[in-house]
C-alpha cells in the first residue's frame, strides 16, 4: 500500500476533531472506513500517530508532528489545483492579535494597489505561531521572541507595553505605571500566543495570582470584568479601545519585537513583497532575516 492524500485528509479531520465519529460525519465516511484508513496509515510510516487507549482520542507526540507536515502538504496540493485551474494565488497572513496595529489598514490598502492581482488575506489564528507551522497561512505576524525551528523572522518594528485595567481601577487615572504596581494584582496570561509571562518580573517580586487565557477575546473579557489586570502592547490599546478599559503605560517593561515570519521552505512567491510593504508600512529599518 503507498500512503495516499486521502489518508492525510483523514488523519488531520481525526487531529482536529479528536473524534473518529465527528471526523467520519465531517469527511462523509463511515467509522470503519475512517478507522481503517487511520490504521493503514500509521502501518505504512511505521508509528502510532492516535492514542486509543483513554475515552478521548488524543495525538500521540509523533501524531502532533505529523499533523503540522500532513496540513503542509495537503495545503500546497490545494493550491497547485487551484493555480492548475487558473485561479488567483491568496497570500494568507496570519496573526494572533492585533494584526499590524496601526499599520493594518494601511498595509491591506498599499497592498491591494501595487499588488491587485495577489489578494492579501489577514487570518486571526490563536496559535503561537498563528497557523503558520500548521500550513494555514504563508507567513505570519509575531511578537515576542520566535525559536521554532524552520522559520525565518525578519523584525519590522517594537511596541511599548501597556498595563490594561478596569476603568475603574485606581491605578487607571495614574499617568504611568511601574511593573511592580501590578505584582500584587492577578495577571491575565495568554497562554497560547501572549508575550507576557511571570518573567517579566524581578524573580522576588512577581504576582502570586494568574488568570490563563487563550486568546484576546478572553483577555479582554477578563479584564472588562475586573477578574484581572494585563499587559499587552500599543498596537492592543490603539486597534481595541473600550471604553471600559484603561491603558497605562509602564515605564520599566521592556517593548515587544514585531516579527514577519514565514516557512524556511519554497512559499508563496510574494513573501518577499510583503516583507519589504510591511517593513515601508510599519517603519521598521531594513534588517537581515534570521532562521528562528
Amino acid at each position: 500500500m503507498s500512503i495516499e492524500l486521502r489518508h492525510f485528509r483523514c488523519f488531520l479531520a481525526i487531529a482536529d476533531a479528536l473524534s473518529i465519529t465527528r471526523a467520519a460525519e465531517r469527511l462523509h465516511l463511515t467509522q470503519p472506513a475512517v478507522s481503517r484508513t487511520l490504521r493503514q496509515l500509521e502501518q505504512e510510516l511505521g508509528r502510532r500517530l492516535v492514542d486509543r487507549s483513554t475515552h478521548h482520542l488524543a495525538l500521540t507526540p509523533d501524531g502532533a508532528s505529523f499533523r503540522d507536515q500532513a496540513a503542509i502538504a495537503v495545503t500546497a496540493f490545494d493550491r497547485a489545483l487551484r493555480l492548475g485551474r487558473h485561479t488567483a494565488w491568496p497570500l494568507r497572513l496570519g496573526h494572533a492579535w492585533s494584526a499590524a496595529g496601526t499599520g493594518t489598514t494601511a498595509l491591506l490598502r498599499r497592498w491591494r494597489q501595487v499588488h491587485p492581482d495577489t489578494p492579501l488575506e489577514l487570518l486571526r489564528i490563536d496559535d503561537r505561531t498563528a497557523g503558520l507551522t500548521r500550513g494555514d497561512v504563508d507567513a505570519a505576524l509575531l511578537r515576542g521572541e520566535v525559536h521554532t525551528p524552520g522559520l525565518l523572522t525578519a523584525q519590522l518594528t517594537t511596541e511599548p507595553r501597556v498595563a490594561g485595567l478596569p476603568a475603574d481601577d485606581p491605578l487607571a487615572r495614574r499617568p504611568a505605571l511601574s511593573l511592580s504596581d501590578l505584582a500584587t494584582r492577578t495577571i491575565a496570561l495568554n497562554t497560547v500566543s501572549g508575550t507576557t509571562t511571570l518573567d517579566l518580573w524581578p524573580a522576588a517580586a512577581r504576582p502570586t495570582s494568574t488568570l490563563p487565557i487563550a486568546n484576546q477575546d478572553d483577555w479582554f473579557a477578563a479584564v472588562t470584568a475586573g477578574r484581572a489586570v494585563g499587559v499587552t502592547t500599543t498596537a492592543t490599546a490603539d486597534m481595541y479601545p473600550h471604553p471600559a478599559i484603561a491603558y497605562v503605560p509602564l515605564t520599566d517593561a521592556p517593548p515587544v519585537p514585531v516579527l514577519l515570519a514565514w516557512r524556511d521552505a519554497p512559499g508563496h512567491p510574494r513573501i518577499p513583497d510583503l516583507i519589504h510593504l510591511a517593513r515601508e508600512v510599519m517603519g521598521g529599518a531594513e534588517q537581515g532575516s534570521r532562521e528562528a
